[in-house]
């Protein structure tokens, strides 16, 4: 691509980029808050405030793996220009305000991935594609609700054995008290997967344009604004998909909150520090039904769920074609412009 992009262009992409990671805040809030929100432990509006603020230090706790992923590891860095980028985000942010107008809690992450996939294709064909990085955030698709499910399935036995002599009443109280604690890790988790991935979008741009010179990295403004967009998305919440992945799953206890947001951010740290771009739409949902299981099949509201499977299969080609049609658009425009 040549190198010379004019400035406001380059602002314009970022300002897209960061949008992508405040509507990510915003349809994948209830992520972070939906078990708490359901247990009552807390009220909607202070766990957004909540689940923001560990949204935004997340960063102090997580390396930039996932954004090196995201950016070099999905599609060839020497294939990306501002049209593809464009594209990526144009596909990720259209299927993210479809599937959040219609409460269907989807993975923002897979939306990215599959915008990423489709520009990439639409500009240089196959060999766009980094096949050993997309096969690792495929595997992840499957992977991560099922070690979510797992995880939030042996908990609950565990603290189910582990409190048999308490009452109902004590039990309670204390794992409203300790839900505060697994929410927050949750939040983290969210935090350092799910915005890193905007991190990579823009710091790939800026290496393709010159600005990083001939090392990738992430500039750590890149990283402090990535945070910060994602945590007011949160604040603004998602009261749609916060009922879907709350209420409309299955019935929680205050326990059984605590066993899916454990597990879900067990999950979430294992693959941030591993570099893995996983959903946490898709980690905390295995999680939520693994909880639901635990107390007997029937307590699991199949049809919800399975429709959220769908929701998960057909994100990626689904952003991917969006994407595709974005970027043939952008060679209709003045070439000056892209």
């Amino acid at each position: 691509m040549d190198a010379s992009l004019g400035l406001p262009i380059l602002v314009g992409l970022i300002a897209v980029a960061l949008l992508f990671d405040f509507l990510n805040g915003l349809h994948d809030a209830a992520n972070s808050i939906a078990t708490i929100v359901s247990t009552r432990v807390l009220r909607p509006h202070y766990a957004v405030f909540w689940a923001a603020f560990f949204n935004f230090i997340a960063f102090l706790v997580f390396g930039l793996h996932v954004a090196n992923t995201i950016g070099t590891g999905i599609i060839e860095p020497g294939v990306i220009d501002a049209a593809v980028i464009f594209a990526a985000l144009t596909g990720a942010i259209v299927w993210n305000l479809v599937t959040w107008g219609l409460g269907i809690p989807s993975s923002s992450s897979h939306a990215l991935i599959g915008g990423l996939l489709g520009a990439g294709l639409a500009k240089a064909g196959l060999s766009a594609a980094v096949w050993s990085g997309l096969t690792k955030a495929l595997l992840a698709i499957v992977l991560s609700p099922l070690v979510g499910f797992l995880l939030a399935l042996v908990l609950v036995a565990i603290v189910s054995w582990a409190s048999v002599r308490s009452t109902p009443f004590a039990v309670d109280r204390a794992f409203r008290i300790l839900q505060f604690a697994s929410a927050s890790l949750y939040s983290l988790g969210h935090g350092g997967n799910d915005a890193q991935k905007t991190m990579g979008i823009i710091a790939v741009l800026l290496y393709s344009q010159g600005y990083l010179g001939s090392e990738f990295s992430v500039p750590f403004w890149v990283v402090l604004s990535c945070q910060a967009a994602m945590a007011l998305g949160t604040l603004m919440g998602g009261w749609r998909i916060v009922r879907t992945m709350g209420l409309r799953i299955t019935k929680l206890t205050p326990m059984q909150g605590f066993c899916a947001e454990t597990g879900g951010a067990a999950t979430l740290f294992t693959a941030t520090f591993l570099g893995v771009p996983v959903s946490t739409t898709h980690t905390i949902t295995g999680a939520i039904v693994g909880v639901g299981a635990a107390r007997r099949m029937s307590a699991v509201r199949w049809n919800v769920a399975s429709s959220i499977v769908y929701a998960w299969v057909i994100t990626i080609p689904a952003s991917a074609i969006v994407a595709a049609l974005a970027y043939w658009a952008t060679r209709l425009l003045p070439t000056h412009l892209f």
